[in-house]
């Protein structure tokens, strides 16, 4: 049925968990996984007061995001077993739903397959949903794990 599942992975417990399915999913179709994670480009700023800040360059928020991605990337594979054919995808996009897209369009995905996070109520609300985001803003199919 699928070819190829973009699998978005932040090395968090809900997203580990997921890739069981995940491969369970890819053996079935013998699909190839392309994990991908989304690191934001622009460098934080962290403010000691209002006149003194610790300001972290280009150079470095690149390397330790590349680092970190690597790391998660790793992980994730790892935890997916053996017998797959799996790609790695690190993207920096300010938003992490369009960063996603732009994976899922580049790696030519033709399903997205995305953890849940489960936030309902007002936490839902306030801090949003961004499989919502996805399933939103792309014309890929997107398979959501809860």
């Amino acid at each position: 049925m699928f070819q190829n599942l973009i699998v978005p992975v932040d090395g968090s417990d809900v997203s580990m968990k997921s890739l069981k399915k995940v491969a369970e999913l890819a053996r079935a179709d013998a699909a190839k996984v392309t994990l991908v994670y989304v690191s934001d480009p622009l460098p934080p700023i962290a403010y000691a007061d209002s006149t003194m800040g610790v300001v972290f360059t280009d150079t470095e928020h690149k390397k330790t995001c590349e680092a970190f991605a690597k790391k998660v990337l790793a992980k994730s594979a790892e935890k997916l077993g053996k017998g797959l054919v799996i790609d790695t995808r690190h993207v920096f996009h300010v938003n992490l739903y369009e960063g996603i897209i732009e994976a899922a369009k580049k790696s030519k995905g033709d399903v997205i397959v995305m953890a849940s996070h489960k936030n309902t109520g007002l936490k839902g609300i306030m801090l949003g949903s961004e499989t919502h985001a996805v399933i939103v803003h792309t014309k890929l199919p997107v398979l959501v794990l809860g």
